[in-house]
C-alpha cells in the first residue's frame, strides 16, 4: 500500500483507529442522524457502483450496498483496525455486495471512471493533500458521476460546542482548524474542489440529534477516550468531571443527545 499521509496513517492504526474500531456502535450512534441526508444526497441506484471515502467501520458503505443492491459498494480507509471490524460486521450482517481495502485515497489506484458515486460520513477532512485527493476520486468517478460528502461545521451555537466551551479554556485547541475542522468552511471546500476538477459544488448546514451515552457520566467516558479531546487535554478524572457537568443538561429520555450541524457537500465530475 502507497502511503503519502503518513502522519494520519499513524493515528489511525494506534491510538484512534484501536478507539473507533471498538467503539463503532457508539461512534455510529453518534453520526447516525446524518445518513439519511448523505446518502440521498448521493443519490445512489440499484446498478450503481459506491466508493466509501474514509470509510470507518463500514456502517455507511453497508448503508450503500443495500441501496446499490445489484451494483457494490467499496469502502477505502487507511485504518487496519477499523477495516477488520468493518469486515466483521459485514459479514456479520450478511451483506454482499461489500468489499473493503485498505490505501491512501491521495494515492490509491482506483480504476478509471469505474464509479457512479462517491460518498463520505465525515473520512475526509484529513487529507495531507486534499487536492491531490480529491483529483484522484474525480478520477475514480465516471462522467457526471456523483460526489457527496458531510464534513464537521463549527460547533459553536450548538450543544456539542457548548460542552466544548465549558471544558476547554481555549475551544480552539479542541476544535481548531486543522484535522476534523479542516472543510469547515465553504468557501474553502467550493477552492479545492473546483481546483481537483469537480463541478456543481453545493455546500449545505443539516442538523441531526447524536447520542453520545447512556447518561451524562457514561457520555463523558466516551468524550474523554475521543482523540481530539485525549491529546489536547489529557484524560484525566477532572476532566471526566467537567464533561460530565457539562453533559448532563442534555440528559433526556434515557440518553445524553445533543443537537449538532455538519455541512453536506455534494459536486459532480
Amino acid at each position: 500500500m502507497d502511503v503519502v499521509n503518513t502522519a494520519q496513517a499513524e493515528a489511525w492504526n494506534g491510538y484512534e483507529g484501536e478507539h473507533w474500531a471498538g467503539h463503532h456502535d457508539r461512534y455510529d450512534a453518534v453520526n447516525n442522524g446524518f445518513n439519511g441526508a448523505l446518502l440521498e444526497a448521493a443519490a445512489i441506484g440499484p446498478r450503481d457502483h459506491v466508493l466509501d471515502l474514509g470509510c470507518g467501520n463500514g456502517h455507511v458503505t453497508r448503508l450503500a450496498a443495500r441501496r446499490a443492491r445489484l451494483g457494490r459498494a467499496l469502502g477505502v480507509d487507511l485504518s487496519a483496525p477499523m477495516l477488520a471490524r468493518a469486515r466483521s460486521l459485514t459479514e456479520r450482517e450478511g451483506v454482499p455486495n461489500v468489499g473493503f481495502e485498505r490505501g491512501d485515497v491521495q494515492v490509491h489506484p482506483f480504476p478509471d471512471a469505474a464509479f457512479d458515486a462517491a460518498v463520505s460520513r465525515f473520512g475526509v477532512m484529513f487529507f495531507a493533500d486534499p487536492v491531490a485527493a480529491f483529483g484522484n476520486v474525480r478520477r475514480a468517478l465516471r462522467d457526471g458521476g456523483r460526489l457527496a460528502f458531510l464534513a464537521m461545521a463549527s460547533p459553536a451555537g450548538t450543544d456539542l460546542g457548548t460542552v466544548f466551551a465549558a471544558i476547554a479554556p481555549r475551544p480552539a485547541a479542541v476544535t481548531g482548524h486543522a484535522g476534523p475542522m479542516s472543510l469547515s468552511d465553504p468557501d474553502r471546500v467550493r477552492e479545492i474542489l473546483g481546483a481537483a476538477g469537480f463541478r456543481d459544488v453545493t455546500c449545505r448546514t443539516v442538523h441531526a440529534e447524536q447520542v453520545w451515552g447512556r447518561d451524562a457520566a457514561d457520555a463523558a467516558g466516551f468524550l474523554a477516550g475521543w482523540g481530539p479531546i485525549r491529546h489536547n487535554l489529557g484524560d484525566g478524572p477532572e476532566l471526566r468531571a467537567a464533561i460530565t457537568d457539562a453533559m448532563r443538561p442534555f440528559e433526556r429520555d434515557g440518553a445524553v443527545r445533543l443537537r449538532s450541524t455538519a455541512w453536506l457537500v455534494r459536486a459532480r465530475r
